[in-house]
């Protein structure tokens, strides 16, 4: 999958493979091989690869290929699937989202609703500093 992706977000940064090879410090011949699933780069190259993409190391190893939209607006957007609300109202954030959001047991979680729109789960803190930053006048 890392092949796949690769290549979909180095066409979307419009980036040739020798530039991209370049960036990263290694052969253009290379970046090809990575991208035809040839060999596969080690860690250390993967960081790199995902610096210079700007994207995380997890979406470039592990992103479905639908999620690596190309449209403007959607980085920093994120579909993590299905979850299914328990008896009590409970639902589990899926691992992918946990650790794209640094969620850890224990973490305080907003939750916000708008009737048309849906729910949002949010940060605690981060929402607390911008109510205080609204109360404040900014």
């Amino acid at each position: 999958m890392i092949g796949k992706n690769l290549q979909k977000l180095r066409k979307q940064k419009s980036l040739t493979q020798e530039a991209l090879a370049e960036s990263v410090g290694v052969a253009r011949q290379t970046i090809a091989k990575w991208e035809n699933e040839e060999s596969t780069p080690d860690l250390e190259m993967s960081g790199r690869l995902a610096e210079a993409l700007a994207v995380t190391l997890d979406d470039l190893v592990n992103a479905p290929e639908g999620e690596l939209d190309s449209r403007p607006g959607m980085r920093g957007k994120h579909m993590f699937g299905l979850v299914t609300v328990g008896d009590k109202g409970q639902i589990v954030i899926p691992v992918r989202a946990r650790r794209v959001f640094n969620i850890k047991p224990g973490d305080q979680l907003m939750v916000l609703g708008d009737e048309n729109s849906g729910i949002a789960l949010v940060n605690a803190q981060f929402f607390m500093s911008v109510a205080e930053g609204i109360n404040n006048g900014f």
